[in-house]
This record gives structure tokens, sequence and C-alpha cells, in this order.
């Protein structure tokens, strides 16, 4: 089975057991990857919608399957990194079990130097401090998902492509574009002062790699819109590489390999 090969993937904010998880397109992510490390980096698994009105899939039994296989048949290390979603493991860090630790965050060494990979949501007051707004303020977040939802049907059925209601209001919102701003200020500042030369994160559902005060900052996004990943190649190169760019890149190789299988026949046939 054809798979593109990278050295490590950097996944955030899949949100298993939630309606809006792209479920099927990052299972198909996992399927046709191999890694030498995987990094979870957090709201890997939605218990604050589980606890409401979250559905556990089979599909999303697969995901964890995937992840499992990727260890036994691949012998990939993976580290599952804390999340505001999955916070109840807090009070089992740091935990290890062979291929797979569980931990607060985790230095990842690069050709490109030290980064430092962790969910982020140390520098959301809101979610660490002030729970029950932040479960409000999720609860409003689900509903903006429903809404776009129907929008994007309409969006779609107009011819133009996908829309993202929740990333225009981010973009648009003042006090959510100095958020923003303000997170990634607060994580460099932190990846600085750890002696680090960037930083992997996620919680702000916002995709970027840029640079900021000099270290290389680095938003894996997240599987409920912009369907992203980070990714470390084997000539030390980090991307930040969206599903859609994948797909395009596994189907040209695969469409290569069948262009030199038919040229073997052809060799053959002459023969």
């Amino acid at each position: 089975m054809m798979k593109l090969n990278y050295k490590t993937i950097i996944l955030s904010d899949v949100h298993l057991g939630t309606p809006h998880c792209k479920i099927d397109e990052v299972n198909d992510f996992l399927k046709y990857t191999r890694c030498e490390r995987l990094i979870l980096n957090g709201d890997i698994i939605d218990g604050w919608q589980l606890k409401r009105s979250g559905k556990w899939k089979t599909s999303d039994s697969r995901f964890v399957r995937l992840i499992l296989k990727k260890m036994e048949k691949q012998d990939t290390e993976v580290v599952y990194l804390r999340g505001n979603h999955d916070d109840v493991l807090r009070r089992f860090l740091p935990l290890n079990f062979s291929k797979l630790q569980f931990c607060e965050d985790y230095i990842l060494e690069t050709q490109q130097g030290k980064y430092l990979v962790l969910h982020g949501d140390v520098f959301d007051l809101v979610t660490t401090h002030i729970k029950f707004l932040s479960h409000i303020g999720d609860f409003g977040y689900q509903w903006l998902l429903r809404c776009n939802r129907l929008y994007s049907r309409w969006w779609r059925c107009q011819g133009k492509g996908e829309f993202s209601l929740s990333k225009y209001i981010k973009g648009r919102v003042k006090s959510a574009v100095s958020f923003i701003s303000n997170y990634e200020q607060q994580v460099v500042k932190l990846a600085k002062a750890r002696g680090c030369d960037g930083v992997m994160c996620g919680h702000i559902h916002s995709a970027d790699d840029k640079q900021i005060d000099g270290v290389h900052y680095l938003n894996s996004g997240d599987w409920v819109e912009s369907k992203t990943a980070i990714v470390e190649h084997f000539d030390g190169r980090l991307e930040l590489i969206k599903y859609d760019d994948f797909r395009a890149q596994l189907n040209h190789q695969i469409f290569e390999v069948d262009l030199d299988e038919i040229d073997d026949m052809e060799d053959v046939m002459i023969a």
C-alpha cells in the first residue's frame, strides 16, 4: 500500500466524539502515512462533548486502532500531550508505556533546532481559571459549527467552494484577532525561556507557520475545520500540510508508480 513517509507527524484538536470531527479525513491521513514519531498534541478526544451530547462512533475507534497499528507494525513512537478537552489525563502525567508516553509538553530535536511542543491551553486564562465560562464558550462554538454546516451547504450550491464562518469571525472580530495575537506572543515567550528555537502548539484552531521575534511558530490547526498537520521531513524541513494537499501528493505518487508499472509491462511485452 502506497504511503507518504515522514520523520515526525504532529496532530492536534481532532475532537473525537463530536459530530463536527472530520474523522474520515484524519483516518485517511493516518492510514496512508508512515512516521518514526507521532505527536498527538492535545484535544484528541473531546471529553467535554462526550459528557454532554457527544457520541463515540465506530470511526472514532478506528482512529485508535490506526494509532495502535502504527506502534505495532511500523514501530512508531507515540507521544500524547494533554489538552483542555482531555484534561482528565492531567492527574496521571507523566506516564510511559514502552513506545507510548503521556506528558504535559515535549522537546522535539530537529535539524533546525529544538522545538517546544505543547497544546497551549495554559495561555488561555478562561480555560485555565474560569472553567464554567470555557464550557459556555465551547457550547457557543459547537452552535457556530452547526450554523456553519448549513451555511456551507448553501455556499457550495452557489459554486463558491468551502466557507468557514468561525474562521471568518476569528479574522474579523477585533477581540478574536487580539486574543490570537496575544496567545502567539505568550507561546513564543515560553519557547524562548525554555531555550528553544521554535514552538509547535494547537488549541486555538488556527493553523499557522511563521517567525515571531526570531522564534519559528507553528500551529497544527485542527481536524474540525482546517484539516491540517505539521510534518517533519527526513531532510529536516518542517511543513504545515493541508489534507487536500496531502491527498494530491499521494495521488500523484500513486499515478507515477502506475506509469512505471505500465512501462515495465510494455518492456516485457516487447522482449
